[in-house]
């Protein structure tokens, strides 16, 4: 039997990582979280994930900075990073600059954290797949 694909959740949020985590475990996803940029690539190292949600804005090293670092490290550039933004701007060329710019530091894209669980959840079941 396939173990569930491990999802690393860092986010300085701690509600948040709560609520998402359980949304996750609920759907069958091993989760693990960090509350910042360093200790995500902590265990990122640790843990190998599957695929790492990344708070962009975090206190300390940013989720652009820890991308960054994770990316520059041989054992870990395949992990692919996925951004969480609380910034939604609704223009859809605004969306897409984020996207390129996303993909042109090494993450897969990005989702907001407004958007409804469900869909995220869909999102990242279809990615991993």
């Amino acid at each position: 039997m396939n173990k569930p694909p491990l999802i690393l959740i860092v986010d300085d949020e701690p509600d948040f990582r709560e609520i998402f985590s359980a949304k996750l475990s609920s759907e069958g996803f091993n989760v693990d979280t960090a509350n910042d940029g360093e200790e995500g690539i902590q265990k990122a190292k640790k843990l190998r994930p599957d695929l790492v949600l990344m708070d962009v804005q975090m206190p300390g090293i940013s989720g652009v900075e820890a991308l960054i670092r994770i990316k520059e490290d041989p054992k870990l550039e395949d992990i692919p990073i996925l951004f969480l933004t609380a910034l939604g701007d609704p223009r859809a060329e605004l969306q897409e600059i984020n996207r390129r710019l996303s993909r042109e530091l090494g993450a897969v894209g990005y989702v907001k954290k407004t958007e409804d669980l469900n869909v995220l959840v869909e999102y990242i079941r279809n990615f991993l797949q």
